[in-house]
């Protein structure tokens, strides 16, 4: 799953591709890295951010998506928490919704349904604005695994398909390293029972684990757990960094052929 953020304050690419037809362009240039589907966003959830009205990331949004179709038959998914903009862009052909508060708005839960989207429904303590003050558990793993087997069941029972839903136990939203490490340990108990996505990639984990690692130094260790993910089952693999993030994968998977 390639990123396109159409935003100014994005922690990786804040800026960067604000401007629609720069978005245009590198969703184009994602596809063409290898990426299977894409993720368009237009508010970022960094730790520190604030939220962003719906009519401004409809604006952001749709004449990126419409162009991106008009080009091109990748499934698209679409990261927000507005219900008012979920609406908008499925009805513009988006494939899935890509929600941090697991479709906590008002309505968002019957429209994905109504549209036979697909979605994924994501755990975080908090909110972006204080989720990383001082996030705590008393297991991680058994916390976050009731509150996504909760909204699941809750997803189903408004009406979304069981087959349509992935979970993504949020990596970086409310958690610690030792966290986001206990998660990514154990990631097989959410694999065995649904399609899981993982965004993992550039993360300030890396640069906490590894003492030191700016932005540009992140991609290894990004690239080392996206072949750990897809080793233990994760079915969406969420990066800035596709052409990169193919390459390691299709050496893992020649690897793996050879073993078998």
């Amino acid at each position: 799953m390639g990123i396109v953020n159409i935003t100014p304050d994005s922690f990786s690419d804040g800026g960067l591709y604000l401007d629609r037809h720069k978005a245009v362009d590198h969703a184009l240039k994602l596809i063409d890295a290898g990426a299977d589907m894409l993720d368009l966003g237009a508010e970022s959830t960094r730790p520190g951010s604030l939220p962003v009205p719906a009519e401004l990331q409809i604006k952001r949004l749709l004449p990126v998506l419409r162009e991106i179709r008009r080009q091109s038959n990748i499934p698209i998914s679409v990261d927000t928490a507005s219900a008012s903009v979920m609406q908008q862009v499925l009805a513009e052909g988006a494939d899935l919704i890509n929600d941090i508060t697991a479709l906590a708005d008002e309505g968002a839960a019957r429209l994905v349904a109504a549209a036979g989207a697909a979605c994924c429904l994501m755990h975080m303590q908090g909110s972006p604005q204080i989720m990383q003050n001082n996030p705590s558990y008393v297991d991680v793993v058994d916390e976050v695994d009731l509150f996504l087997q909760h909204r699941q069941s809750w997803a189903i029972q408004n009406g979304i398909a069981p087959a349509s839903i992935c979970l993504d136990p949020g990596f970086g939203f409310g958690k610690s390293l030792e966290h986001n490490m206990n998660l990514l340990g154990r990631i097989k108990r959410w694999t065995k029972v649904a399609p899981v996505l993982v965004g993992i990639s550039r993360k300030s984990m890396w640069d906490q684990l590894l003492k030191g690692r700016s932005l540009e130094e992140r991609l290894p260790a990004s690239l080392a757990a996206a072949c750990w993910a897809a080793e233990q089952g994760v079915a969406i693999i969420r990066v800035h960094d596709v052409r990169a993030t193919r390459d390691a994968l299709a050496v893992w998977m020649q690897l793996r052929k050879e073993t078998e």
